[in-house]
């Protein structure tokens, strides 16, 4: 695979890794649609980015929190 687009996908256990979850929690955001993926066969595909916008989004639905108390 071309270098450029394996770094721009990762795995569902790389994924867990960066956001620090278990398993049933990332097929959770995953099949919710929180993360942007796509499956190839039976294998979850994520773009890298869709992960840290993920994160993007949480610290803004946090700092939202702290403006509201």
């Amino acid at each position: 695979m071309n270098g450029i687009i394996s770094d721009d996908i990762i795995t569902v256990d790389e994924m867990c890794e960066i956001l620090m979850i278990g398993k049933n929690m990332a097929y959770r955001l995953l099949n919710s649609g929180e993360i942007r993926c796509f499956k190839i066969s039976r294998e979850w595909k994520i773009p890298r980015k869709s992960v840290y916008e993920y994160i993007q989004r949480q610290c803004s639905k946090k700092g939202d929190e702290d403006k509201v108390h």
